[in-house]
């Protein structure tokens, strides 16, 4: 069974329904004429779009949670003095495992008045280091589809974060052949966007930037201007929650459920 859904600029048509075996011969004609020409700039979203990434931090957090037991706080309430730990270092020191083992650490010292001991703090940096020691697991459809999306049109690979760690993860994908060109920007913001299209020479309309993210992925690329497809990730990280802007007049915003519906449109 296959699921599509859409939202496009003028006004919002979704739809997201079972294909049967008969509509699927229909389909896949549909798919060998995309809706939209050869030739587009596909920028791309690595973290949660083409592989796994946030599960991993989940899973080291509730581990953390875990080992502070805290007497007076919830779990949920360590998890939010946690969030805003993170946003403070995000700010400081950007995004990837250095400022997450930092926001562990301060976390634990403001829930515990005593002193880390070497032992706690080699225990507190071991969750994020369980992160570091994960395969790279593509998402489904990624290593089928982005060969045919690479033949069609230009690829760049647009993400933020560590860039030691987010090249030793392209690398370790296969998947870097794929793409003209590697960008990891500090923060992924309109700002961000308006360099790349200086950069690289962008036609806006042409343009279209990929990626699970509302905040970092699709609202600052409309607001630069460009269209945007929404790839819904049940696990993205809480601070790249946000509602999804409108698409201003002219510019289109598609929303499917996986990276293989692309096809349906380049």
């Amino acid at each position: 069974m296959l699921f599509i859904r859409q939202r496009v600029s003028h006004g919002i048509h979704p739809f997201f329904a079972p294909v049967s075996p008969r509509a699927a011969v229909t389909l896949r004609a549909m798919l060998d004429s995309p809706q939209f020409p050869p030739g587009q700039t596909l920028l791309v979203d690595a973290d949660d779009t083409l592989w796994e990434n946030n599960i991993y931090f989940e899973r080291a957090i509730a581990a953390f949670i875990s080992y502070v037991d805290h007497k007076e706080y919830t779990r949920e309430q360590v998890r939010e003095k946690l969030n805003e730990v993170e946003r403070e270092n995000v700010r400081e020191h950007g995004y990837g495992l250095v400022s997450f083992r930092r926001a562990l650490v301060t976390c634990f010292e403001r829930l515990n008045p005593s002193p880390v001991t070497p032992e706690k703090h080699e225990r507190i940096l071991s969750f994020a280091q369980s992160i570091a020691d994960e395969e790279i697991d593509l998402l489904e459809g990624v290593a089928a589809t982005l060969p045919i999306l690479a033949a069609r049109h230009r690829l760049i690979l647009v993400t933020k974060g560590n860039q030691d760690e987010q090249l030793d993860k392209l690398a370790r994908s296969g998947l870097a052949h794929h793409f003209t060109a590697v960008e990891i920007p500090r923060e992924k913001d309109p700002g961000a966007y308006r360099s790349l299209c200086e950069k690289y020479a962008l036609q806006r309309e042409t343009t279209w930037m990929i990626g699970n993210s509302p905040r970092s992925d699709i609202n600052p690329a409309l607001a630069c201007g460009l269209n945007a497809v929404y790839i819904h990730h049940p696990n993205t990280w809480v601070l790249e929650h946000d509602s999804l802007d409108a698409p201003p007049e002219g510019q289109n915003l598609l929303e499917v459920a996986s990276f293989a519906d692309l096809l349906r449109f380049f």
